[in-house]
């Protein structure tokens, strides 16, 4: 794609039944680092919160809240995350119960009506899921993904015709680019020469009155899916466009969206079937990551091993909290994160390594150079390319192996002893480029270590050691 081009990115919209967990975090700090480094370009940054559908009416009634007010709740923790991460000040947030959300789903309902019929149906159907079930999402009787026991449904609801995209859908995932990493592709491709079933993109209003209404219909609200998926261009103002931004960065632009592993089926194949139905253009590219466990086992407040943003930052800071992710969980498979690694992540990388080397170095431009030193801020191509390649821990990787570098040649050459200037000199030249490769992915930290080599003296610690 050209550089030149407008460019869009999305997360997927956090279903708000829980408190926002390092999942929804990585996946946040991930899409923000893209959307740094396409500095030169126009970004559109979305995020947002699903908040329509079974689980959250629900977990609402669990609480004994009113839905409205128990969505307002949680939706407004999710907002808190732009401030909490210090993400990037472009970010949209949009709400799918919002009025403008909800006229763009009906409208969409409607592009697609020449593939959507009715049915009576009966199957059996996962409320952790919020959909019916094929015979490959069962296990032994319960669902593959929540390990539960799902429920024998009937009912007559409205169907899209996924089957008729087989062909399409294939063409679309032929393109190496449109799915990273390829393994899952893949993964897609086999799912769709298993041959697609058409799915129910309603429920009966009687037993869910928690959703979008369908149009014509009011006895049905639309599944939380199509309602859900709808959210990545109703908030570039779809369909009306009246600020132009649809046409700029969904017809024109570059798009990509984020997701976890498990969303392959509903972003790759019903989103893209979707959008060739209502005439629509297919976004370019999804990234798929993995997830992240705790301790060997998925996080569970039942476990009582849920990590939360807000104790990563209240505990190791804002630069820490996004360092400890982006460098440490693997941008591709399952990691395994415990507080204790975390800590241990904190002393070795920032305490002992970016921290201590910054003092050291501005300590001695401080005591030994009489004027500040004139940097470049250019961030290293490689940087660039690991990030364009989504592969955020090695671009990290190569950052901190720098700093190993720096750090060996302080203690070969002892600076400190000679007081070479020139010596000095190199050295925070190359701890500018290190805090210019690190600007989008610790902005604050950047920004210090820079201000410390123009007023030429040691900032304060950057990375206090934990008590």
């Amino acid at each position: 794609m050209s550089k030149n081009k407008s460019f869009y990115i999305t997360t997927t919209l956090p279903y708000v039944n829980a408190e926002p967990h390092i999942g929804h975090t990585y996946e946040f700090l991930a899409a923000d680092v893209i959307a740094r480094s396409k500095a030169d370009r126009e970004v559109f940054f979305n995020t947002g919160t699903d908040e329509h559908g079974q689980k959250i009416f629900n977990a609402a009634e669990k609480a004994g809240e009113k839905v409205e007010k128990y969505v307002e709740r949680y939706r407004e923790e999710f907002k808190k995350l732009k401030d909490l991460l210090n993400l990037s000040e472009n970010l949209r947030f949009i709400s799918t119960h919002s009025k403008e959300h909800i006229r763009a789903a009906q409208e969409l309902w409607k592009r697609c009506e020449n593939d959507i019929y009715q049915k009576e149906f009966e199957g059996l159907y996962c409320v952790g899921c919020e959909r019916f079930l094929s015979k490959r999402d069962i296990v032994l009787g319960k669902c593959s993904i929540h390990e539960t026991e799902p429920q024998l449904l009937k009912e007559k609801n409205w169907f899209f015709k996924f089957s008729k995209y087989e062909k399409d859908l294939l063409k679309y995932l032929a393109n190496p680019e449109a799915i990273i990493p390829d393994w899952r592709r893949l993964e897609a491709i086999d799912f769709v020469n298993e041959g697609l079933e058409d799915f129910s993109i309603s429920r009966e209003k009687s037993r869910l009155s928690w959703g979008v209404p369908v149009p014509g219909d009011d006895t049905q609200v639309m599944y939380v899916w199509f309602d859900a998926l709808t959210s990545y261009i109703s908030t570039l103002g779809w369909p009306e466009d009246k600020n132009g931004d649809f046409k700029k960065f969904w017809e024109e632009g570059e798009t990509l969206q984020l997701a976890g592993k498990d969303q392959i089926r509903f972003q790759s194949l019903m989103w893209q079937a979707m959008l060739m139905s209502a005439g629509i253009k297919n976004t370019d590219q999804i990234f798929y990551h993995g997830f992240i466990n705790s301790g060997g086992q998925k996080m569970s407040k039942s476990l009582g091993n849920v990590i939360s943003p807000q104790d990563m930052v209240n505990k190791y800071g804002v630069d820490s909290t996004r360092y400890l992710l982006l460098r440490h969980v693997n941008p591709f498979e399952d990691t395994d994160v415990t507080w204790e690694r975390l800590d241990e992540w904190y002393e070795a990388g920032l305490a002992n390594g970016l921290g201590n080397l910054t003092a050291r170095i501005m300590k001695m431009a401080g005591d030994y150079l009489n004027s500040s030193v004139s940097v470049n801020n250019k961030g290293t191509k490689a940087i660039t390319k690991k990030i364009d390649e989504f592969n955020f821990q090695e671009a990290l990787g190569l950052v901190f192996s720098a700093i190993g570098l720096l750090d060996g040649e302080i203690q070969n050459k002892k600076p400190w002893e000679t007081k070479d200037t020139k010596v000095i000199t190199k050295l925070v030249i190359e701890l500018a480029q290190i805090a210019s490769d690190l600007a989008q992915f610790l902005p604050e930290t950047s920004e210090k270590i820079l201000k410390a080599i123009k007023e030429n003296k040691k900032p304060e610690n950057l990375f206090p050691r934990l008590s």
